[in-house]
C-alpha cells in the first residue's frame, strides 16, 4: 500500500499545532480581497481536476483562506462525479499543485473558520483514508480536547467508525470521548444524530459527559439533548429524571415566550411528558406575547401530553384541553390581526403546516387567501413550500402560485422551481393553465440541470411524474450513467434515512417512467432494491384481518382473495381478487395463506402485463383502503402519490377500488351487514371509487 504523502501528514499536524498554540488571536488581522466572488465563480466553471490545478497555479498568490477551502471542496466535487473506475485520487494526491494547495492551507490556517477547516480536513482524508488514523492520533497528541472544533472533527472521524478497520482509530476516538467538555459532548451527540449512529459504547460515554455537565446547559441545548437522545433510543431513567427536574426548574423561572416554548417542547419529548399546573400556568402567562411559531410548538406539545395521558381523564387533562382552546384563540387573533404578507411569511419560514391544529390551519389558509394578490416572484417559493406541508388543498392559492410562475418566471430564481411545483404534486392539483405552467417552469430550469443538486433533481422528477408530466430533457439528465454515478457517490455521505428516501423516490420515478412512458425505453433497474425494501412487509393488523374475513365471505372463501399482494414493479395492493366474465369470483389455484403471513408474489415476471394471464373476459381487482395520509386534510381528495398508484395499477390491468377510512368508519357503515353490502356493491356493482 502506498505510504501517506509527507505533506498531507504535515498539513494536519501543522494546522493542529497552530490551533493549540494560538487559539484566540487568529482572526485579529485578516486581510482579504474586496470581493472573492469572481475567483469562486471561476472555480465553479472548472470541469476537471486539470483545470482546477491550472487555476490554482495562476492564482496561488491571491487566494484567500475562503477560496482555498472552496478549492479543496471543488476537487472533491469533481472526484465524486466520477464512476469508481474513473476515480483518480492518487493523481490528485500526487499532483504538484495539490502540494501548493496544501502549503496555502497551512499558511492561511489561522484565518480559517471552523467550518472551512473541517471541510479541508475532510476532503484531505477522502483522498487518503489512512490519513484519518494519523489525524485522530494527532488530536490526542496536541491536547485539543478543549477546542470547540473537537465536536465537528469527531463527526468526521465517527463517520468512518463502521467502515474503517484501523483499531487504533477506534480506540483513539473512544479515548477522546472520555475527555470531552460539555460543549464538545453536545457537538458529538449532534453528529451522531445526523449520521443516525447508535453505537451503544459511544452513546454511553458521551451521555456520561452530558450528565456531568447537565446543569450548565442552556434551554435550547437541553432541547437538543432531549431530541437527539430520543432519536437515538437512549433509555436511562436517572438521566431523564435529572433532565426533567432541570427543565421544570428553568420553566418556573422563565418569562420569555420562545424560551418557554423550547422548555415545554423538551418536556413533552421525555418518557414521562406530564406537565403540572405550574407549567401550564407558565404557558398561559406568555400566550399574549407568542408568535405563530410559539403557538404551534405549544399546541404540538399539549397534544402529545393529551395522547400520553388519555387513559387518565382527570382534572389535569381537562386543563390541557382548556389550554388548547386558549392556544386556538390566540392563534386566530394573531392571524386576524395580520396586516402584511411579508410579516406573516417570516413566521411561516420555520413552520410546518402539518403540525398546525385543524382550526388554526383553516384560519391560516384564509389569511393567505386574503393576501393572495401580494404573492409575487420574491415570496412565491416560500408560500408554495408552506402549502406543500399543510396537506390542505386551496385551489385559489395554487392558481395564484401558477399564475405568478407563468407571468414572472424571468424574475424567479431557477432553484426555486422545485418548491413551486411541489404543492401541485403533493395535493394532486392541475391549475387551469397546467401545461403552460409546468412547461414554463421546466424550461426555466433546463439550463441548470447539470449543476442542480442530484437529490433535488430526483425529487423534481418524481414531483412531475405524479402530475403525469415527463419532460424528456429532465429524464435524460437523470437516467444516465454519469448522473447516477454522481448520485451514488453522494448517497454515501448522507444519513441512512435520507439516503433511503432519495433512493425510494428514484425507484418511484423509474417505475413511473417505465409504466407511463415506455417509448423512452428507460430500463427498470430497481428489482434488487425493491426486494430488499419489501422484506419488511409482514402480516395483517387487526383491521386488515377483519376486512380479509369479510371479503372472504363476500367472495365465497379465503381462496378467492389475497392480501398484501406485490404487483409487477412492486406496488403493494391491500387486497386482490379475480372475477370471471360473469362476475363470479375465481379461486386462486395454489392459495394457502394463513392470516398474518405474506403471500408469495402472484406473477413470476416483474414486467408482465396482468391481462395476458387471465381467462378471456376476466378482470383483476385491487381493493385499496386509504388512510388519512392519502387524502387532503380539508376535503376527501386523493393526494398525488395515491392518484399515481391508481394510474399504475390500471396500466397493469387492475380495476381499482379505493375506499377511504372516513367512509369505512362512518355511521352509515357502523354494522357488519352494512359493510358487507358496501363491499358487494363496490366489487360486483359499477362503483369504482368509494371516495
Amino acid at each position: 500500500m502506498k505510504k501517506t504523502p509527507v505533506f498531507l501528514e504535515s498539513l494536519v499536524t501543522n494546522m493542529l499545532r497552530l490551533r493549540a498554540i494560538c487559539p484566540f488571536s487568529w482572526r485579529v488581522f485578516q486581510f482579504r480581497p474586496i470581493s472573492c466572488e469572481p475567483l469562486i465563480i471561476q472555480m465553479n466553471k472548472c470541469t476537471d481536476e486539470e483545470q482546477m490545478f491550472g487555476f490554482i497555479e495562476r492564482n496561488k498568490a491571491i487566494l484567500s483562506e475562503k477560496q482555498v477551502g472552496c478549492a479543496f471542496d471543488m476537487l472533491w466535487k469533481l472526484q465524486k462525479q466520477k464512476t469508481s473506475l474513473l476515480k483518480n485520487a492518487e493523481y490528485v494526491r500526487d499532483h504538484p499543485q495539490f502540494l501548493t494547495l496544501h502549503n496555502l492551507a497551512t499558511n492561511k490556517f489561522k484565518l480559517m473558520n471552523d467550518d472551512t477547516l473541517v471541510n479541508v480536513l475532510y476532503v484531505t482524508q477522502q483522498f487518503d483514508i489512512k490519513l484519518l488514523s494519523e489525524f485522530s492520533s494527532c488530536l490526542a497528541d496536541q491536547h485539543l480536547y478543549f477546542s470547540p472544533l473537537m465536536g465537528k472533527i469527531a463527526d468526521i472521524v465517527h463517520r468512518n467508525l463502521e467502515t474503517t478497520q484501523d483499531l487504533r482509530l477506534k480506540s483513539t476516538m473512544l479515548l477522546m470521548s472520555e475527555d470531552l467538555t460539555g460543549e464538545q459532548a453536545l457537538a458529538v451527540l449532534g453528529a451522531m444524530g445526523d449520521m443516525e449512529s447508535r453505537n451503544s459504547c459511544l452513546i454511553k460515554r458521551v451521555t456520561s459527559v452530558l450528565h456531568k455537565h447537565l446543569d450548565g446547559y442552556k434551554p435550547l441545548e437541553l432541547l437538543k439533548i432531549t431530541q437527539e437522545l430520543t432519536f437515538l433510543h437512549f433509555q436511562r431513567k436517572e438521566f431523564f429524571a435529572k433532565l426533567r427536574e432541570l427543565l421544570l426548574s428553568y420553566l418556573k423561572n422563565s418569562f420569555i415566550p420562545t424560551e418557554v416554548s423550547v422548555l415545554v417542547r423538551a418536556i413533552s419529548l421525555l418518557p414521562s411528558p406530564h406537565l403540572d399546573e405550574v407549567g401550564i400556568s407558565r404557558i398561559e402567562a406568555v400566550l399574549p406575547q407568542c408568535d405563530l411559531n410559539n403557538l404551534s410548538s405549544f399546541a404540538t406539545s399539549v397534544l402529545r401530553w393529551i395522547q400520553h395521558d388519555h387513559m387518565y381523564l382527570d382534572n389535569m387533562t381537562a386543563k390541557q384541553l382548556k389550554l388548547l382552546q386558549k392556544l386556538d384563540h390566540y392563534g386566530r387573533q394573531r392571524l386576524q390581526h395580520s396586516n402584511s404578507l411579508d410579516l406573516l411569511r417570516k413566521e411561516l419560514k420555520s413552520l410546518k403546516g402539518n403540525t398546525f391544529p385543524e382550526s388554526l390551519l383553516e384560519e391560516m389558509i384564509a389569511t393567505l387567501q386574503h393576501f393572495m394578490d401580494d404573492i409575487n416572484y420574491i415570496n412565491v417559493g416560500e408560500i408554495a413550500s408552506f402549502i406543500s406541508s399543510t396537506d390542505y388543498l386551496s385551489t385559489l392559492l395554487l392558481d395564484r402560485i401558477a399564475s405568478v410562475a407563468v407571468q414572472q418566471i424571468e424574475k424567479i430564481h431557477p432553484f426555486t422551481i422545485p418548491a413551486i411545483i411541489r404543492p401541485f404534486s403533493v395535493l394532486n392539483y392541475d391549475p387551469p393553465q397546467r401545461d403552460e405552467f409546468l412547461g414554463t417552469c421546466v424550461q426555466h430550469l433546463n439550463s441548470y440541470l447539470g449543476i442542480l443538486d442530484p437529490f433535488i433533481l430526483v425529487f423534481l422528477g418524481f414531483s412531475l411524474a405524479t402530475l403525469e408530466y415527463f419532460p424528456e430533457d429532465l429524464l435524460k439528465a437523470i437516467f444516465n450513467i454519469k448522473f447516477l454515478a454522481r448520485l451514488d457517490s453522494q448517497l454515501e455521505i448522507l444519513s441512512p434515512s435520507r439516503s433511503a428516501r432519495v433512493q425510494f423516490h428514484l425507484m418511484e420515478l423509474n417505475r413511473s417512467v417505465c409504466l407511463e412512458c415506455p417509448e423512452f425505453q428507460i430500463p427498470w433497474f430497481h428489482d434488487r432494491f425493491c426486494q430488499q425494501y419489501n422484506k419488511g412487509i409482514g402480516g395483517m393488523d387487526g383491521t386488515q384481518q377483519q376486512i380479509f374475513k369479510m371479503l372472504a365471505e363476500v367472495l365465497g372463501g379465503i381462496n378467492c382473495v389475497k392480501a398484501s399482494v406485490l404487483t409487477p414493479y412492486y406496488h403493494k395492493v391491500d387486497f386482490e381478487c379475480i372475477l370471471d366474465k360473469r362476475k363470479k369470483p375465481l379461486p386462486y389455484g395454489s392459495h394457502n395463506i394463513a392470516l398474518g403471513q405474506l403471500p408469495e408474489m402472484p406473477w413470476e415476471s416483474n414486467i408482465e402485463i396482468v391481462g395476458s394471464r387471465l381467462p378471456p373476459g376476466a378482470e383483476r381487482i385491487a381493493l385499496e383502503f386509504l388512510d388519512s395520509k392519502a387524502l387532503c386534510r380539508n376535503i376527501p381528495h386523493m393526494k398525488g402519490k395515491s392518484a399515481m398508484k391508481k394510474r399504475h395499477l390500471e396500466i397493469l390491468g387492475y380495476r381499482v377500488i379505493q375506499i377511504s377510512q372516513f367512509e369505512w368508519n362512518s355511521m352509515a357503515l357502523s354494522t357488519k351487514d352494512a359493510r358487507m353490502d358496501y363491499l358487494r356493491e363496490c366489487i360486483f356493482g359499477e362503483v369504482k371509487s368509494c371516495l
